[in-house]
C-alpha cells in the first residue's frame, strides 16, 4: 500500500545525474519537492564502502537508483549495502532502481567451469533486502526469472520510436531497422513496428570469442537509412564494422540506437572515426567527458520514464502501461514534437 507520504529516493555514486533528474520529473508530476534521501555514501582508504542514511526512513517506501555501471563492483557494493542499510532502518518496502544491469550478459553457463554471474547478482540482492526491481531492457529477459521478488522490466523501444519520429519525420518511409546479430531481432522488430519500417539483419560469424570474421546483410538496404539497434555498446568494434558493411551494400546512411552506453576503452574513438552518422544512447550509464563531447553520439533521458515508473510503483498502478509509445508521448511531452 502506498504511503501517505510518498516514495522517497535514495542514490549511490553510480549516476547521480540521473537520480537527481528522476527526482525533479517527480516533483513535476507530483506537485510538491521531490528530493534525495540526505545521506553519506563513501569509501575508507581501504577502498571499503561505508553508508549512512541521516534521514528517518521508518515504514516509508524507499527507491534505490543506482545502475551496477563502471566499475561495476563497487556500484554493486553500494547497491547492496545501501539497501542493508534502509532494512535495519525499518523502511516498509525496499525497491532497487537499476537502470542498467550489470553482469546481465553472464546470463548462462557459455562453456565448461564457468558461473552464471547474473543468477549470484540476483541472490546478493534478495539476500541485501531488496524487495522489487526495476530496470531497463535486460540483455536477457530471462533474468527476471532468476530472482523470487517481482522485476519490471522497461523498454526503451517506446522512447528510442519518439526520437526517431522526432528527428526523422521527413524520412519515415526511407527507413529500414537493422538487428547488429540474430540474437537481437525481437528488440529490432519491436522499434521496427512501432515506426513502421522494415526490419533487416547483420548476420556475424565469429572464429573466436571477441573477433568477428565475417558480416552478412539480410535484407535489401540500397538507398535506406538504417537504423541499428542494440542493448549494450561496448568496445563499439563490432557496432563500427557492421555499419561499414551497410554502407558497402548501398545504406544510405548509418544511425545507431543502442540502450546502454558502456563504450568501454576505444569506444568513442571508433565511433568518431565511423562511418556511422550518430549513436543515439540513453543516460543509464553516466557519461565520461569523452562520450559528453563526442560529435556524433547523443544522450537521451530516461529520467520521465522512471519518475513515471516509480510513482506507479509506490501508488500500485500499471507499470506495463509505459511499455506504450503513446502513453510516453505525454510523459515526454516539451521535448519530443513527432507531430
Amino acid at each position: 500500500m502506498a504511503s501517505v507520504h510518498g516514495p522517497k529516493l535514495i542514490a549511490g555514486n553510480s549516476n547521480l545525474k540521473l537520480a537527481r533528474s528522476v527526482a525533479r520529473r517527480m516533483s513535476l508530476h507530483r506537485g510538491m519537492n521531490v528530493d534525495l534521501v540526505d545521506a553519506r555514501v563513501e569509501r575508507f582508504n581501504d577502498g571499503e564502502i561505508f553508508v549512512e542514511v541521516y534521514e528517518n526512513v521508518r515504514d516509508e517506501d524507499m527507491f534505490i537508483i543506482q545502475p551496477t555501471s563502471r566499475p561495476a563492483n563497487d556500484a554493486l557494493m553500494e547497491l547492496l549495502i545501501i539497501a542493508d542499510a534502509l532494512k535495519r532502518s525499518s523502511a516498509s518496502r525496499i525497491t532497487a532502481v537499476i537502470p542498467y544491469f550489470g553482469y546481465a550478459r553472464q546470463d548462462r553457463r557459455s562453456k565448461a567451469r564457468t558461473p552464471i554471474t547474473a543468477k549470484l547478482v540476483a541472490n546478493m540482492l534478495e539476500e541485501a533486502g531488496i524487495e522489487r526491481v526495476l530496470t531497463l531492457d535486460l540483455h536477457a529477459t530471462q533474468i527476471q526469472g532468476f530472482f523470487d521478488i517481482p522485476v519490471d522490466n522497461l523498454y526503451a523501444s517506446p522512447v528510442f520510436a519518439l526520437d526517431v519520429k522526432h528527428h526523422f519525420k521527413d524520412q519515415m518511409d526511407n527507413l529500414m531497422v537493422v538487428s547488429p546479430d540474430v540474437g537481437g531481432v525481437a528488440r529490432a522488430r519491436d522499434l521496427a513496428q512501432r515506426i513502421g519500417a522494415p526490419l533487416s539483419i547483420v548476420d556475424k560469424r565469429r572464429e573466436k570469442a571477441g573477433e568477428v570474421a565475417e558480416m552478412t546483410v539480410i535484407g535489401n538496404v540500397e538507398g535506406r537509412t538504417c537504423l541499428i539497434v542494440d542493448d549494450i555498446v561496448d568496445t563499439a568494434g563490432t557496432l563500427c564494422k557492421a555499419a561499414d558493411v551497410l554502407m558497402e551494400n548501398g545504406a544510405k546512411e548509418v544511425h545507431s540506437y543502442i540502450t546502454h552506453g558502456v563504450l568501454s576503452g576505444p569506444a568513442v574513438d571508433r565511433i568518431t572515426k565511423s562511418v556511422m552518422k550518430n549513436l543515439v544512447i540513453t543516460d543509464t550509464i553516466e557519461a565520461t567527458d569523452a562520450v559528453a563531447n563526442a560529435p556524433n553520439i547523443r544522450i537521451v533521458q530516461t529520467a520521465p520514464m522512471f519518475a513515471q515508473a516509480i510513482l506507479n510503483t509506490w501508488s500500485g498502478t500499471s507499470v506495463s502501461s509505459l511499455f506504450s509509445t503513446e502513453s510516453l508521448s505525454a510523459i515526454y511531452e516539451g521535448i519530443y514534437d513527432c507531430s
